[in-house]
């Protein structure tokens, strides 16, 4: 049975109204909805539930911040200063920003201190980026003088998911302030009190009214004013697939408005037999564990070389049952609970159906304690390739291990799906490596390692896991327009 104790007067609730020009607003509506603690199911309080109307609102004052406010007129090493004081204040508040997300979203305490490092990091990256964003002369024919400027693209609307919420808080809000946009932000409802926390300290910080605007509520309210609303230039989104498809059909119907989309994975990783089995083993197991098994890049499709595909199987069960699950707060808790009662049954039904299909399941499979959303660790083995629990996106503490014969046979089976997020691979051949980098089309490869992430490297996926990329120089292209002015002499 998993106890739950949030330690007495350590977790602050912060604002549960809607962040619209640097004001704390209820709901056009007046409607207000529950936020869960994940584990234990029970409410922690209710936000203010936004919709159409608050959009409009919210978009209006960016609008206006972007046309007419001292925002426009700000000098990017001034914005750069202000994320520099945003990243600041998150600092010093860190105890309270990572006690918050964990009662939020069930994740281990000790996890959501490593996620706010990570969104302190991309606040400063990106605040070193802000005034060296920058054009270019370009020599052409006749006496002109020609060069290129690199604007912001105007008002952006972003949608978070509940995974992460500060750190894809960060990833969305961080570029585009930097390039001198203003933003519309919209919260998971599942974990919506960690982002409101950081509109006060935007606030704080000093950013001008209008510029950030937070709304909580849900995709098909929120989400989808925001995705087809006229005014904005460009939205921003990270989630499902199936959600993704919504969100560029909705822009390319309202105004053509510019889409980057972080999309859902079914990651291979692929063990060969000549790998450091110890260091594959842990690694493997982090990858697809970690945060309970809620990463859209998880290394859910685990490939092992039929030489060594027992060993590995039977290290696996015994790792992944000594994992500890319960209480986020307890500093010995390696896993909590899923996020709320639909995900809890949607990895359970996806549970039944491996082993519906055949696969033999080796531990877990059976919830946790009585209350909250626990599952225990779950391994698969002699899984094949196109059931559904090695085709679908689990984002739950499910292993599916997979048996392969050589490099090519691994390569093709890595490719046999429809998305293409991540990938890793364990060997100590380099040949090897380079050959599986090259030829597996992910967005991202990890050797030897993973869930590696650093904000000066690009992150995003081919095929149906999205297009543009996160962080890095390469995601300030999607928040930029390019202008070319020419000059006769």
């Amino acid at each position: 049975m998993v106890t739950a104790t949030v330690p007495e007067n350590q977790v602050k609730i912060g604002p549960t109204k809607l962040l619209i020009n640097n004001e704390w607003v209820e709901s056009v509506s007046g409607q207000r909805f529950e936020t869960i603690n994940p584990a234990t199911g029970e409410a922690i309080c209710d936000v203010a539930e936004a919709d159409a109307p608050d959009v409009e609102k919210a978009v209006q004052a960016a609008r206006n911040a972007f046309n007419s406010g001292e925002w426009r007129k700000m000098s990017a090493t001034r914005r750069g200063e202000l994320l520099y004081k945003l990243a600041d204040l998150i600092e010093h508040n860190i105890d309270e920003l990572a006690r918050l997300e964990t009662l939020d979203n069930g994740k281990p305490l000790h996890d959501s201190y490593g996620d706010i490092r990570l969104v302190i990091a991309c606040y400063r990256y990106y605040a070193g980026w802000a005034d060296k964003v920058q054009g270019k002369t370009i020599p052409i024919n006749g006496p002109y003088f020609c060069y290129t400027r690199h604007e912001p693209v105007g008002v952006v609307g972003q949608i978070i998911p509940w995974n992460f919420p500060l750190l894809m808080q960060a990833w969305k809000l961080s570029p585009a302030l930097a390039t001198g946009n203003t933003v519309v932000l919209k919260t998971a409802e599942q974990t919506p009190l960690s982002a409101l926390r950081i509109g006060e300290l935007i606030i704080e910080a000093g950013f001008p009214p209008g510029v950030v605007n937070i709304l909580s509520g849900y995709g098909p309210t929120a989400g989808a004013a925001i995705a087809r609303h006229m005014d904005i230039d460009k939205v921003a989104f990270t989630g499902s697939t199936e959600v993704g498809h919504l969100v560029m059909e909705a822009a390319a119907k309202s105004n053509l408005k510019r889409v980057t989309l972080e999309l859902g994975g079914k990651s291979p990783n692929i063990v060969f037999a000549d790998a450091d089995m110890d260091q594959a083993i842990v690694g493997a197991h982090h990858s697809l564990f970690f945060n309970q098994g809620q990463c859209c890049n998880a290394g859910s499709r685990l490939f092992v070389e039929e030489k060594c595909y027992d060993e590995f199987v039977a290290k696996s069960v015994e790792r992944a049952k000594q994992r500890v699950v319960g209480d986020p707060f307890d500093p010995n808790t390696q896993q909590g609970p899923q996020v709320d009662q639909d995900q809890f049954n949607k990895v359970m039904s996806y549970i039944e159906s491996g082993m519906r299909d055949g696969a033999q399941m080796l531990c877990g499979g059976h919830r946790v304690g009585d209350r909250g959303f626990f599952i225990e660790p779950t391994v698969f083995a002699n899984v094949s390739n196109d059931m559904k629990i090695a085709q679908e996106e689990i984002f739950g503490p499910v292993m599916s291990i997979i048996k392969f014969k050589d490099i090519d046979e691994a390569i093709h089976l890595a490719n046999s799906t429809m998305y293409g997020l991540a990938a890793g691979v364990w060997t100590k051949d380099i040949t090897k490596a380079h050959a599986i980098a090259n030829n597996v089309r992910a967005g991202t490869v990890w050797v030897n390692c993973y869930h590696v992430f650093d904000a000066a490297a690009p992150f995003g996926g081919f095929k149906q896991s999205g297009m543009g990329r996160e962080l890095g120089e390469y995601c300030l292209e999607h928040y930029t327009e390019v202008k070319t002015v020419t000059i006769k002499l």
